[in-house]
């Protein structure tokens, strides 16, 4: 068997619209003694037929994995299989130009000290890049390389869209790379192009997990977003052994996404209930959805899912949780007459107005056996939309992103306060309504912000530039913390800030806004860490967490800076109120809230006549 000129690896995933296209290319190319390995990574069958046409060409070869198992393990698998001593790339949604080949390999053969040549390549359709796109790395589709045993950094070990991290920079040790100076190849651009599913906010760990079926927890770090080790942090989930069916157990199905701290579902599994998760198709990369990393709950699929709803035979559907999903749970409300239906919504409903799904929104309240709303004055809020709402069929009050009581669980660290005397205090996120003049009051007053978040950072630099003008010794930047590292981090401020604004309901419900209804998810953090929790003062305007921090005396609230270092200072007063925090902590779990949420379900189920639809 004659030895090709090069290998053409084209790894493809649901791309049977562009692949044609890209096989086109490729045979035309002038340069004709090449072989083509296809790896098809666990694709539909629609990837099968876009290839026929190609198939009794005996330079093509396909290689087929069962289920996806990312890019770094399909290209291995091509460099595993090539026979050439030259590997060019080909994703199935780029396009060559005819004398692309011919050039990469009468460039490496003309420098045979060069390990990598690259083209230039035309981009986002009319732009060109002569070498990397600016502020990009090399693309696949415009570098052939020298065989070697040198491969790509695979999924169990991490999964970034950063290829030179991937596998260029193992190449760059080995010799030097080199342009062709022609263009001759393109990088096409489109939704579903790998990084734009990677990198926050568009994409994300969730809506990559979801687009390639990823059952795996996953180590995943893009160039935009933070780092990720999801096989750390639920190795402990993982390990454990789900739960028993308890006799009077429900049968669950979780509608639509889980949002932040997703593993609290499993609380539900621990009281002895069975769980199935059923995902709105296009998360946000905050909107965890399946197949959860956590494990322990079994996925419907969304082929048919219908049917496989009536196969499953839920006791209770589970409608939840944000804004995105709003339109898939309605659909599957509509589609489930009979089967009791509880809807539990955080987000606020203004963004549903301005996205378009209000209609829906509207729906699921007025039709749903069950409304769980995320704090009580959310519920006196959509009691003036549709009057009577909350007495019209049973409705809870729980906050939707509560995290399991582990995370709120052992010893307390050192104060920094106690080491240097200063006031610390802490944002874990986006420091919302805190500008930097106020930063610069509180650096006047000694009192350090420590803001965390290395992604949230990076959408915040202009902030971060005006606080280090003016206050450039009190503002400290660290990393995102995970939900095991909670307690440990946290617990070493004097307090944590909640987001800082003026209400301006004047004590109206119908003028809150989503600042006043909302109860952060922020403030399950604070309170796992002990930590008083800061917030404007806004006494006579209807603010949901002023309500409820005032109700658990586990806060401090100010009108002006100085008011509020005098009480930072007061360390017998602060201690009050931190042994207040700790004595909450458990209302700010999902595992305590458990038998009052399955006994409010119980109560939906046995309504007369539940699941019928009707309109509210």
């Amino acid at each position: 068997m004659l030895i090709p000129a090069v290998s053409v690896l084209m790894p493809t995933y649901e791309q049977d619209a562009f692949l044609p296209r890209a096989l086109a290319s490729l045979f035309a190319q002038s340069l004709a003694d090449w072989e083509a390995i296809v790896i098809d990574d666990g694709a539909s069958p629609a990837t099968q037929s876009a290839l026929a046409p190609w198939r009794a060409d005996p330079r093509l070869r396909l290689i087929r994995h069962e289920r996806n198992e990312g890019l770094g393990r399909a290209l291995n698998a091509g460099l595993d299989a090539a026979r050439a001593p030259i590997i060019a790339y080909l994703p199935s949604d780029d396009v060559l130009y005819r004398e692309h080949l011919a050039q990469l390999c009468a460039t490496l053969a003309t420098h045979p000290d060069v390990v990598l040549a690259c083209s230039h390549l035309r981009h986002h359709y009319n732009r060109s890049a002569e070498g990397q796109i600016p502020g990009s790395w090399l693309q696949l589709v415009q570098c052939a390389h020298r065989a070697g045993p040198e491969r790509w950094i695979e999924r169990e070990e991490l999964e970034t869209d950063d290829l030179e991290r991937l596998f260029w920079s193992r190449l760059r040790g080995l010799g030097s790379f080199v342009s062709t100076g022609q263009l001759s190849c393109e990088w096409v651009d489109h939704p579903l192009q790998r990084h734009k599913l990677m990198q926050e906010p568009l994409g994300g760990i969730n809506p990559f997990r979801q687009h390639y079926r990823v059952a795996a927890p996953l180590r995943f770090h893009t160039t935009v977003g933070n780092a990720v080790d999801e096989v750390a942090q639920y190795r402990a989930l993982r390990g454990e052994a789900p739960v028993p069916p308890a006799p009077d157990g429900l049968r669950i199905l979780l509608v639509g996404e889980l949002a932040y701290n997703a593993e609290r579902v499993l609380a539900l599994e621990a009281a002895g209930h069975r769980l199935y998760g059923l995902w709105t198709r296009q998360p946000y990369w905050f909107n965890t959805v399946g197949p959860l990393p956590f494990g322990h709950v079994e996925e419907v699929p969304h082929e048919d899912w219908r049917a496989a709803v009536r196969r499953l035979e839920p006791d209770l559907i589970y409608g939840l949780l944000n804004w995105q999903a709003v339109p898939f749970v309605h659909e599957v409300m509509e589609a489930t007459q009979g089967i009791p239906f509880v809807w539990h919504f955080k987000e606020g409903p203004f963004i549903c107005i301005e996205k378009g799904c209000w209609p829906q929104l509207l729906a699921l309240y007025r039709q749903a056996d069950g409304r769980i709303f995320s704090s009580p004055e959310m519920r006196d809020w959509f009691d003036t939309v549709v009057p009577g709402l909350s007495l019209s069929r049973p409705c809870h009050v729980l906050d939707g992103d509560l995290p399991l009581r582990r995370h709120a669980e052992g010893p307390c660290a050192p104060r920094l306060a106690d080491a240097d005397g200063a006031i610390h205090t802490v944002v874990p996120g986006r420091p919302i309504g805190l500008h930097p003049p106020e930063v610069a009051a509180l650096a006047r007053e000694d009192v350090h912000l420590h803001f965390y978040g290395d992604y949230t950072h990076g959408q915040w630099r202009d902030w971060i530039r005006g606080c280090r003008e003016l206050a450039p010794r009190h503002l400290h930047l660290h990393p995102h913390v995970a939900q095991d590292g909670w307690r440990a981090e946290f617990s070493r401020y004097d307090a944590g800030w909640l987001h800082a604004f003026d209400s301006a309901n004047g004590g109206e419900i119908r003028r809150a806004n989503w600042d006043d209804l909302n109860l952060p998810a922020r403030m399950a953090t604070l309170a796992a860490s002990g930590l008083p929790m800061i917030q404007r003062d806004n006494s006579g305007a209807i603010v949901a967490t002023q309500t409820l921090v005032r109700e658990l005396g586990a806060g401090l609230f100010y009108r002006s800076i100085p008011e509020l270092a005098a009480q930072l200072r007061d360390r017998p007063a602060l201690d009050a109120v931190r042994q207040r925090v700790e004595a909450a902590r458990a209302r700010f779990c999902f595992d305590t809230r458990v038998p009052g949420l399955i006994a409010f379900f119980r109560r939906v189920m046995a309504l007369e006549g539940v699941g019928s639809r009707a309109p509210g």
